[in-house]
Parts: structure tokens; sequence; C-alpha cells
């Protein structure tokens, strides 16, 4: 069975990131697909600031990692870039632990002047850690997430179709026998 992991490079807990982040936990309810969960920032500080490759908490989660055919990767834009919390957690991954993986890249910014940043920031250091198959990716405005009360959020209808859409497609292809299909790639 297909394996999917989350990694949240989100460094806040009150972001609207987090509302993507919960749309795409949604969606995967009731599916057969457990995804497993990395949120960086629960990661020990010290592991990841004084790069522990031994760290219990890292090695867990490179394991999750490891076990999972798709990984589906968010962050916020923070100066035309990738949170440099996801950054510290990709250092920490073994130098091809990417390789044979689907990734799927989501992105929160809040101007379309950052919509490249997922093919010029986050791919090249993907594809240094031995990722091939990089997705599409999506990339969603500030403007296009509502705050709620309690910490909630609400995407509006436009970017949650696109998200869907990208997400029925990993879905969709992936077979019985756990693999993905070629048709995402």
């Amino acid at each position: 069975m297909s394996k999917v992991t989350f990694i949240s490079g989100n460094p806040s807990e009150e972001t609207r990131l987090n509302g993507v982040f919960q749309e795409v936990l949604t969606y995967f309810q009731g599916s057969e697909i457990t995804p497993g969960i990395i949120n960086v920032r629960e990661l020990p500080p010290e592991a990841l600031i004084h790069a522990k490759f031994n760290s219990k908490e890292i090695i867990e989660a490179n394991r999750k990692v490891e076990d999972s055919n798709i990984i589906v990767i968010l962050t916020p834009v923070y100066k035309a870039s990738f949170s440099g919390l996801l950054k510290s957690y990709l250092d920490l991954l073994p130098q091809n632990g990417l390789e044979g993986k689907i990734i799927f890249p989501i992105a929160v910014g809040g101007t379309f002047g950052h919509l490249l940043m997922i093919d010029y920031a986050l791919k090249p250091v993907l594809t240094a850690l031995g990722a091939t198959h990089i997705l599409k990716g999506v990339f969603i405005l500030d403007h296009q997430i509502r705050k709620l009360e309690n910490n909630r959020y609400e995407v509006d209808l436009e970017a949650k179709n696109r998200l869907e859409n990208s997400l029925d497609l990993i879905k969709t292809s992936l077979s019985v026998e756990g693999r993905v299909s070629s048709s995402i790639l």
C-alpha cells in the first residue's frame, strides 16, 4: 500500500498555512490512505539547529519519509523562498532521502510575485536530495485563506478546487498494489 507523509515547514502555530494543511488532511480522511505527519516545528529545536542526525525524533521523522511513496511538502513563503524551519529539517534527511519518491509541494504566499518560489527555490533543494519526480505543486495566496476563530481557517473555493484537483490526481493514481501510476509523473 502506498504511504503519504506530510511535511509541514510552518514555524508558527497560528498561520494560514494551517488552513491549507487541514484541508489536505481532511481530503484524505475516510480513504485507505493514512498519512504520516511531520510538523517540523514540533521537532526538537536543538536537533534542528545543531544538526543532530542521531536525535530520536529526527530518526523517527526520517523513517516516515523513507517508508513513504509520496511526500507532500507544505511551506509558507518568506523572502521569496520556503521557510528556514523546513530547510533545517531537509538538511537532516539522508543525501538521497527523496530518491524514488513523488513530491508534491504546496506553498502559501502574499503575492503572485512569489509564485515561482516552488520552481526556483524549493525544487533545487529537493532535487539535491535525490527527488526526480516533483509534481507541479499548488501556490495559494494569503488572501485566499480566511481566518476564523480558534485558529481555524477557510480556504476559498478557487484555491480549494486547485488543491483538490491535484490531490485527486495523486489519490486516483495510487494502484491497489500500492504503486504510484506513471500518469502523474
